[in-house]
């Protein structure tokens, strides 16, 4: 039990850590409204679940093996954050506060997107590689071992959900003061899709 509250505080901490998911989720929560951010917060999960099934898999131990798959996810990410941030700037401005209703198919491309940011997330890839093993008592057997990465990834996705939740409310309430004027709404596709292509530079620094 001691085992499991240090992981989850760790788990709370990583995920309240700024990062890609975390400016995901606003951004799209500010653009679009409450549902895309919510939308966009079960994408970004729906990623995380993937990540708990690869590593229970062996997959992430596979990809630990080798180091320039992690240089390739890395720079993947980086490139799929530039390619959203040319995306946002070439978008229209959202419309006025309150009207936004995101139609299924934009919604499900919001979707879609999420998942891939948390995916190409290095800081979510190299959680799995390096730090959720540390919880892990050495000498397992496999099947228990993996049992026990299952519990842990579950406990992880849990918190991260909660919390992207969170930060998906918290956008929307910062909808009316970003987007409250004709003028801030036609500034916002800049303001973040900025964000979108200093995080993908930052790769590179």
């Amino acid at each position: 039990m001691t085992s499991l509250a240090a992981f989850a505080l760790a788990s709370l901490v990583l995920v309240a850590v700024p990062g890609p998911n975390l400016i995901y989720i606003v951004t799209r929560s500010v653009q679009d409204g409450r549902r895309a951010g919510i939308v966009s917060a079960l994408g970004v999960e729906t990623g995380t679940l993937l990540h708990v099934i690869a590593a229970v898999c062996g997959l992430a131990a596979l990809v630990a093996d080798h180091p320039l798959a992690l240089i390739v996810l890395r720079y993947a990410g980086a490139g799929y954050l530039a390619y959203l941030g040319v995306r946002t700037l070439h978008r229209d401005p959202p419309p006025a506060v309150g009207t936004e209703r995101p139609p299924q198919r934009r919604l499900l491309r919001l979707y879609g997107d999420a998942i891939l940011v948390n995916l190409l997330n290095p800081k979510v890839v190299l959680f799995f590689l390096a730090f959720l093993p540390q919880f892990l008592p050495t000498g397992l057997p496999p099947s228990e071992s993996r049992a026990r990465m299952l519990v842990l990834g579950m406990v992880f996705l849990s918190i991260a959900l909660a919390l992207d939740l969170c930060y998906a409310l918290i956008g929307a309430a910062l909808t009316r003061r970003l987007r409250g004027t004709p003028r801030r709404a036609r500034r916002l596709p800049y303001l973040t899709g900025g964000i979108y292509l200093g995080l993908a530079a930052l790769v590179f620094i």
